[in-house]
């Protein structure tokens, strides 16, 4: 169990500062924006480009609120509860979150769907052909980069949060520093 709990501690590290430098870039990018705009030299990147920044950030925080327990929440049955009872409903919602992750996992495995890519040669456009998936195929519309890249976010964030559901349904269900993720001065055991 240290092991994951260290394991979904670095992930976290890791996403806060990526998400920090995504933060800057984005603010970066915005205010290139402003200036150019302000001289009638607009660059017509910028703007999908500060996009894709937040949403990177946006996904990368997310991640990391999750195994900080800081995900938005309406706490007003679990604050009622105390004992067992307060404690399996923390381990059920543990386990619905990891359940989610999960999915959410399957569902861009399937979106991918590397294993075809790599069955045809990583010819995209045989495997667009074969699977009527056209991921790998689309470009962004200003950068010009293939979407994929930009879209690889979500099974990032998939792996990323399941590790910290993981690391939070365990913790919860079987102890250790992030018991109660709602506040020391509850009951739940």
């Amino acid at each position: 169990m240290e092991i994951l709990r260290k394991l979904s501690a670095g992930i976290a590290r890791i996403e806060v500062l990526i998400g920090a430098a995504l933060g800057a870039v984005t603010t970066a990018l915005i205010l290139l924006n402003v200036v150019t705009r302000s001289f009638a030299k607009a660059l017509f990147w910028v703007d999908e480009a500060a996009i894709t920044s937040m949403v990177w950030m946006t996904f990368l925080g997310a991640s990391a609120a999750i195994h900080h327990r800081q995900s938005v929440a309406v706490t007003f049955v679990p604050d009622m509860l105390r004992g067992p009872v307060a404690r399996a409903l923390l381990i059920a919602t543990d386990l619905a979150v990891l359940v989610f992750f999960c999915v959410l996992f399957a569902l861009a495995w399937n979106w991918f769907d590397p294993i075809t890519l790599a069955r045809h040669g990583f010819d995209t456009g045989a495997f667009s052909g074969a699977t009527f998936n056209f991921i790998y195929s689309e470009v962004s519309t200003t950068l010009g980069v293939p979407k994929f890249w930009l879209w690889l976010i979500v099974p990032i964030f998939a792996v990323g949060a399941f590790v910290h559901a993981l690391n939070n349904l365990a913790q919860t269900a079987f102890g250790g520093p992030e018991t109660d993720p709602l506040g020391s001065d509850r009951e739940v055991a």
